[in-house]
């Protein structure tokens, strides 16, 4: 890959993963600019009008789901391994392999005494149960919502 086109691949990844997170500077790493520039190239980016409109049309996507939702299930479903990783590992990775560890479930990481690393993750069962909620919540106001539709419909899409 050209290093023209690895970097449209890096601000397309940038688009998509701000819409999904909301903070720039973190899309920005994810999406492959080095930590120490990715601030900027995050701004210089959400100046671009293009690079606007692909981050409205991939909200607009993810909408249909909804981000309290997709965080939840991110909460509830997700991968503890690369916390688990780290916590094991003998010595701090460097900057770029920390980059790239997925540790949304991680609520806290703390060093104990006598050397060891405590991680706490986020409780899935409350997270589970809030996704419960939530779902109820929508699925009660989708019938709320059909039962107002048919009561004040006039007949005529039954073919009555």
């Amino acid at each position: 890959m050209s290093e023209k086109d690895e970097l449209r691949y890096r601000q397309r990844r940038f688009c998509c993963l701000y819409a999904a997170l909301g903070d720039p500077e973190e899309a920005a790493v994810r999406a492959g600019f080095q930590r120490e520039e990715a601030l900027g190239a995050a701004l210089r980016l959400l100046k671009s009008r293009s690079c606007r409109r692909r981050i409205k049309e991939h909200r607009e996507l993810l909408a249909d789901e909804g981000s309290v939702m997709a965080g939840l299930r991110r909460l509830a479903f997700g991968s503890c391994n690369d916390a688990a990783k780290l916590a094991f590992a003998d010595e701090l990775p460097p900057q770029e392999e920390l980059d790239r560890l997925d540790l949304y479930n991680v609520a806290e990481i703390k060093r104990v005494r006598g050397g060891g690393v405590e991680v706490k993750v986020f409780d899935r069962i409350k997270a589970l149960e809030k996704l419960c909620e939530l779902e109820r919540a929508m699925s009660d106001a989708e019938n709320a919502e059909a039962l107002i539709r048919a009561l004040t419909s006039d007949g005529e899409e039954d073919g009555e």
